[in-house]
């Protein structure tokens, strides 16, 4: 209660929590915890401690509770009653769930199931205590368990709380600028002048989609399309500002002049990596008798202003400039060109990549033409 909340993470809390247990005289031989989590990917992270052994992190996908390592099982039971539990692992047989037959197998002896009441709606933590002590837990034991889940019940709270924080931030505001958020960056007007790559992408003929796929159809072909582009962008260090409909936002930040034939460059990798996904997925969507994915990209390099703006209690952390505009027009000069990725003479003339001019052209919203330039194959 009073050191423990100051841990960082739960899985050193547990470790440390763990090793004062057993100096504590519980005889303790393995414990797991499992927490629930608000998150795009997992349903659950398990922390599981073994006597002599670090925690063991354990992910937990989506739809882990419809498996056999869930139903029937003595966390299943705990959690879906709200209930103790408590299994003498000597009188089980083959009829008994196999995580019971399986400690009984490792050498265990005595198994406790205790479900963690915090203030959070939906499925409670659940911890699980089990020894091999040939006698089994005492009562004095099972007292002592049942307190300390309570005891550890605000600090586990505490770090639910954090991870949800943690998690909703990155999600939608992606890690640099979940990050910033978390750490105070949440005033209106507030922001910083930055140099940077700005990257947009965008879905050709997404409106005639619309009109003639039926929305399950095209909202699963739309999320297989964005991860490719989010996966094309983090792999070169590209971080994703936010989705505008079937668009994507995204910036390559440049902190110093010099950095910027590496930053571009990386760019030019995300969009070679996208362009060759893309061919594979079209691949196999003509071979399901589907039409191919089209798209197009913009690229520029500039000065942007990367701040907070809105109302005063709606805001949005994006990046405004001129030069975001240009990676905007850019990207919609690549559907009349024919070309999939545009980038602008300012690019050109830092990136260190050839390419291949393609003369002058106007802009939309920009009295003068300018000369673009794309990838040479």
């Amino acid at each position: 209660m009073h050191d423990g909340r100051l841990v960082p993470t739960p899985r050193e809390f547990i470790e440390q929590l763990m090793n004062r247990v057993l100096k504590a005289g519980i005889p303790l031989w393995r414990m797991y915890i499992g927490l629930q989590l608000i998150h795009p990917e997992l349903q659950a992270m398990g922390y599981m401690w073994r006597r002599g052994a670090k925690v063991e992190e354990i992910a937990r996908r989506f739809g882990i509770q419809f498996t056999p390592a869930y139903i029937g099982s003595p966390m299943q039971e705990a959690r879906e009653q709200g209930r103790k539990v408590r299994y003498r692992l000597k009188e089980i047989t083959d009829s008994h769930h196999h995580v019971l037959n399986e400690l009984k197998e490792a050498g265990g002896v005595d198994y406790y199931v205790v479900p963690m009441r915090i203030r959070r709606t939906g499925p409670l933590p659940v911890v699980t205590f089990a020894t091999d002590r040939p006698t089994g837990f005492s009562d004095e034991d099972i007292g002592d368990l049942d307190r300390l889940v309570d005891l550890m019940g605000a600090v586990i709270e505490m770090h639910i709380e954090r991870s949800v924080a943690d998690i909703v931030a990155k999600t939608y505001l992606g890690p640099v600028v979940g990050e910033r958020v978390l750490h105070g960056a949440i005033r209106r007007g507030e922001g910083e002048e930055i140099n940077a790559v700005l990257w947009f992408s965008d879905l050709r003929d997404f409106t005639g989609m619309n009109e003639r796929m039926a929305a399950v159809e095209l909202l699963e072909l739309l999320n297989n399309y964005l991860q490719l582009v989010g996966d094309a962008l983090r792999a070169h260090g590209g971080e994703i500002l936010k989705f505008i409909g079937d668009g994507v936002m995204a910036y390559f930040p440049a902190e110093d002049a010099l950095f910027l034939p590496i930053v571009t460059g990386a760019a030019i990798g995300a969009a070679r990596r996208l362009t060759t996904d893309i061919e594979a997925a079209n691949e196999a969507r003509a071979a399901g008798g589907h039409d191919p994915v089209r798209f197009g990209i913009g690229l520029h390099v500039g000065p942007v202003t990367f701040g907070n703006v809105g109302t005063e209690d709606r805001l949005d952390f994006t990046v405004i400039g001129p030069a975001v505009n240009r990676a905007a027009r850019l990207e919609g000069l690549t559907k009349e060109l024919g070309v999939p990725v545009l980038a602008s003479a300012e690019f050109n003339q830092v990136c260190e990549v050839p390419m291949k001019s393609l003369g002058r052209h106007l802009l939309r919203g920009i009295a003068d033409p300018v000369e673009v330039f794309t990838l040479p194959d």
